[in-house]
């Protein structure tokens, strides 16, 4: 079913309307927690057959991303990347004019920053830290940050799909957060995953391991509050254990993959990493000292 999508009147919610353009799985997620929140939402996809289930449920199918981009004041954008963003939307540029563009695309921080430039309306960049079955519940949280009044007038809508975090003008802060956060997500799913294939060639099930790995994550949050401290004061005090020692354990990780016959790569970086900072002159610094390492002065 399509229809032309003129701006729908507001529910007895008194909910503004809004179009979701990109129907992969998370645009979908996003488009239902507008519906299920009572939003009259316009949707439009390159490619068809996406949006039955939606219009199922009270959807109203754009023949064209000019109709789409006419039909809301509030814009909500989830393809592939910054170029599908482009190319789906650059030849309607002008229809963006007083209304608010949402890219929830992912990408980099300087392609948040020209899309800012590049679109002819008030533009909000965009980071959902949640998988797509958790948009629109507490769990969910979403990172923003670009034109303040823009995210302001718009913020109960936004706060439909999760919890919502503003951090500024700058529209490539969400972006930075986003590969920030993600970069902890792996560091942390590797290190379970070599400890799990390290206790796996003693016959240790991951399942067995799991509990003991979740319970020393949530230990580990201390550490990172720690740190975060030094490392704004730019001072590296050893209140709990230097570098030294820290390499000192590094080695028999090392040494343990080895006589277990898995890969050493994941812990021989850990270890080059450390021994960089202490060759640098970070002797008797703590573990927070590793940061010179990341910033390029050691």
């Amino acid at each position: 079913m399509t229809s032309t999508p003129n701006a729908a009147p507001n529910t007895d919610l008194g909910n503004e309307p809004v179009t979701v353009i990109g129907l992969g799985l998370m645009g979908r997620a996003l488009a239902a927690a507008f519906l299920e929140a009572g939003h009259p939402t316009t949707v439009w996809n390159r490619t068809p057959g996406r949006a039955d289930e939606l219009l199922a449920r009270g959807a109203v199918l754009a023949p064209s991303a000019a109709d789409a981009l006419r039909a809301s004041p509030l814009i909500v954008v989830c393809l592939s990347d910054a170029a599908a963003v482009r190319d789906a939307l650059g030849a309607h540029r002008a229809e963006l004019a007083g209304r608010t563009l949402v890219n929830l695309t992912s990408g980099t921080s300087d392609e948040a920053r020209e899309l800012s430039t590049w679109t002819s309306g008030d533009y909000v960049d965009g980071a959902i830290m949640a998988i797509p079955e958790v948009i629109g519940r507490p769990e969910a949280f979403l990172l923003f940050s670009g034109a303040p009044k823009a995210f302001e007038r718009h913020r109960d809508s936004l706060g439909r799909l999760g919890n919502a975090t503003f951090f500024g003008e700058d529209p490539g802060l969400a972006s930075l957060y986003d590969v920030a956060l993600l970069g902890v997500m792996w560091g942390t799913l590797n290190a379970f995953l070599h400890g799990a294939a390290l206790l796996g060639a003693a016959k240790v099930d991951a399942t067995t391991f799991a509990p003991f790995a979740n319970q020393w994550v949530g230990s580990v949050t201390g550490f990172v509050s720690a740190y975060a401290d030094q490392i704004d004061r730019g001072a590296y005090p050893a209140e709990d254990a230097t570098l030294e020692t820290h390499l000192a354990t590094m080695k028999y990780l090392v040494r343990e993959s080895v006589a277990a016959g898995i890969d050493t790569d994941w812990p021989a970086r850990i270890q080059a990493l450390a021994e960089r900072a202490i060759n640098a002159g970070h002797v008797g610094s703590s573990y927070a000292g590793l940061i010179e390492v990341f910033r390029g002065r050691a």
